[in-house]
């Protein structure tokens, strides 16, 4: 399916917000088509060329995927971070910063934009890698949120920022309705095994309709950039979150 993409700044209660917008192409084979929506959440990086090229795949396959900058409050729009010492440091140095209640109304905004447009249908999934993952996580909290898959997630487990009680997120497990996916890399030092049985526990206990993969892989395999890239990893990975919103959200 051939795509097209478009940029947009939306008003947030923390500042304008630039977000990335990729969909269907607009065609004879998709004229009168509503399509179900993707918020993908990036890494710490915000939209890379990796991140890119994940909303593209995902739009290529029926779907209108919304990028958003995570930390748009804290730098110029339209900033990009390297994947180098620097960009990790700068990264993480607004992940601490930012506080989970603004990616609340982030989402909140972006979901309210989606439901303006005349290609969507309406039916909304969240999707993420690293901190996004994480970010995902916690847009699957939000009611309209049917379905959430989540790449090797930062943070659930010990809490987002030092300057929240740690760790927010998880102790609002049992508000998640929609479908999760939780894919992680077994050796992956971000999220170690006692972390990621923490999580698993909770949504056992929450009751949370998810499905739970580990993989032999590092951390960031899904990004095609790096020596930690795995590419047989990253297409069924692909496929798995392909699968698990075309069967919820069609």
């Amino acid at each position: 399916m051939l795509i097209q993409n478009h940029q947009v700044d939306l008003e947030t209660p923390t500042g304008t917000m630039r977000c990335y917008v990729y969909h269907p192409k607009d065609s004879a084979e998709t004229a009168g088509k509503k399509f179900p929506a993707i918020i993908l959440y990036s890494e710490i990086f915000q939209q890379t060329s990796p991140i890119r090229r994940s909303a593209q795949i995902m739009a290529g396959h029926g779907f209108v995927v919304i990028v958003p900058e995570v930390f748009h409050e804290l730098n110029p729009i339209g900033t990009v971070l390297g994947y180098d010492d620097a960009g990790r440091d700068k990264g993480n140095a607004d992940k601490v910063a930012k506080y989970l209640e603004a990616h609340d109304s982030d989402t909140q905004t972006m979901v309210d934009y989606l439901h303006r447009l005349d290609y969507c249908s309406g039916k909304i999934g969240a999707m993420g890698f690293c901190l996004g993952g994480g970010l995902a996580y916690r847009a699957a909290i939000h009611p309209e949120i049917s379905a959430t898959s989540c790449f090797y997630a930062t943070d659930i487990h010990s809490g987002l920022t030092p300057s929240q009680t740690g760790n927010e997120s998880l102790t609002r497990t049992g508000e998640i309705k929609g479908e999760l996916q939780m894919i992680w890399g077994k050796q992956d030092p971000h999220i170690p095994a006692e972390g990621r049985a923490r999580v698993y526990q909770n949504l056992v206990e929450k009751k949370v309709n998810f499905t739970w993969h580990e993989f032999n892989g590092v951390h960031a395999f899904m990004r095609d950039e790096g020596d930690r890239y795995d590419a047989e990893l990253q297409l069924l990975g692909y496929q798995m979150a392909i699968g698990m919103f075309r069967r919820v959200l069609y």
